[in-house]
């Protein structure tokens, strides 16, 4: 849109976009939910079982040291 537009064209243009996303999202379908195919994903992987042992390791070293 040109600099020199107007008020009412720039608002014109707002609100043409808009409308065209509200018709996009009104056709869009459901996805499932992402998480749920996460979980038990790496069940029984003894290098995942090693990446949150290493992040626990980490955590713990960054705790404040008690009084």
């Amino acid at each position: 849109m040109p600099p020199t537009s107007t008020l009412e064209e720039r608002l014109e243009h707002v609100e043409h976009e808009v409308a065209h996303l509200k018709s996009q999202v009104q056709t869009l379908q459901p996805q499932a939910a992402w998480l749920g195919t996460m979980i038990g994903l790496f069940k029984n992987d003894p290098e995942f079982d090693e990446v949150l042992r290493l992040g626990k390791i980490h955590r713990d070293a960054e705790q404040p040291l008690p009084e």
